[in-house]
C-alpha cells in the first residue's frame, strides 16, 4: 500500500470486527509513527495503548460517569470552538447527518442518535484504545505535532490493514480520564483512538464524507 491508498482509504470506522490485533504489529507501527515530525523534536506525544480487561475497566467506570453526567464532566478542552460558523460548522453538521442517515435515524430520533454516539464508549467494538495525553504547559504547536504523530499512526495502521476512529469524545470526561490512567496532575488528556479491523458490510463504515474543494480552503501564488 502506498502513501495515496493509505490516505484515501483512511476513514473515521464506527463498527469494527471481533478480531484480535496482534501486538508485535501496534509495536512496528508505533515504533515507524515516532518517526513523525514535531518542533524542535520536542516529540510531545504520549500515549497508554490498552486492551482487554484494562480496556474493560476503563470502559465500564466511563460508562458509569456517562450515565450521570452525559453531557460531560471536568472537560478540560474546549472539542470545538463555541463560535463554529460557515463552512466549517456545515461541514460538521453534514457528517453527522450522514452518519445519522447511514443507520437509518432519524433527525427526530433522539433516544436512537444517543444510543448511537454511546457505543464510543464501547470503541465500536475495536479490541485496543490508544489513549493520547500530553504535558499542560505545552501551547499549539506542540498540539499540532501531536496531530501530526496520530495521522501517522492512522496511515500506518492502513498500511497493516487495520483501521481506527479518533476520538475526542473521551475528553468530555477529561480528569476522569486521567485518574483512570494514572496521569499527574501536570498532564492533560488529548483523545482516544479506536483500533481494528473495519467491517467492510456496516453501512456506517461506507456513507461519503465529502471534502471541500482545494479552491475553498487553498491559495496558490506565483505559480
Amino acid at each position: 500500500m502506498n502513501v495515496t491508498e493509505a490516505v484515501t482509504s483512511r476513514r473515521s470506522v464506527r463498527q469494527f470486527l471481533d478480531k484480535p490485533v496482534d501486538r508485535t504489529t501496534l509495536e512496528r507501527v508505533l515504533e515507524t509513527a515516532q518517526r513523525a515530525p514535531s518542533g524542535g523534536n520536542t516529540q510531545p506525544w504520549n500515549a497508554v495503548l490498552v486492551t482487554g480487561d484494562e480496556l474493560t475497566r476503563i470502559t465500564d467506570s466511563i460508562k458509569a460517569k456517562a450515565a450521570t453526567a452525559p453531557m460531560g464532566e471536568n472537560a478540560e478542552y474546549a472539542i470545538y470552538p463555541k463560535d463554529l460558523d460557515g463552512r466549517y460548522e456545515e461541514q460538521r453538521r453534514a457528517v453527522g447527518r450522514e452518519m445519522f442517515n447511514s443507520v437509518g435515524l432519524e433527525r427526530g430520533d433522539s433516544a436512537g442518535r444517543i444510543a448511537q454516539m454511546a457505543q464510543n464508549w464501547d470503541s465500536f467494538g475495536a479490541p485496543v484504545q490508544l489513549f493520547t495525553y500530553t504535558k499542560k504547559y505545552m501551547g499549539p504547536p506542540q498540539w499540532s505535532d501531536i496531530g501530526m504523530w496520530l495521522q501517522t499512526v492512522m496511515l500506518l495502521l492502513r498500511e497493516e490493514g487495520l483501521d481506527s476512529c479518533a476520538q475526542e469524545i473521551w475528553a468530555m470526561y477529561g480528569t476522569h480520564m486521567r485518574k483512570l490512567l494514572d496521569l499527574g496532575d501536570d498532564y492533560i488528556f488529548f483523545c482516544g483512538m479506536a483500533i481494528g479491523y473495519r467491517d467492510p458490510d456496516a453501512p456506517i463504515n461506507s456513507f461519503e464524507v465529502p471534502r471541500v474543494a482545494i479552491d475553498d480552503a487553498i491559495k496558490l501564488r506565483g505559480f
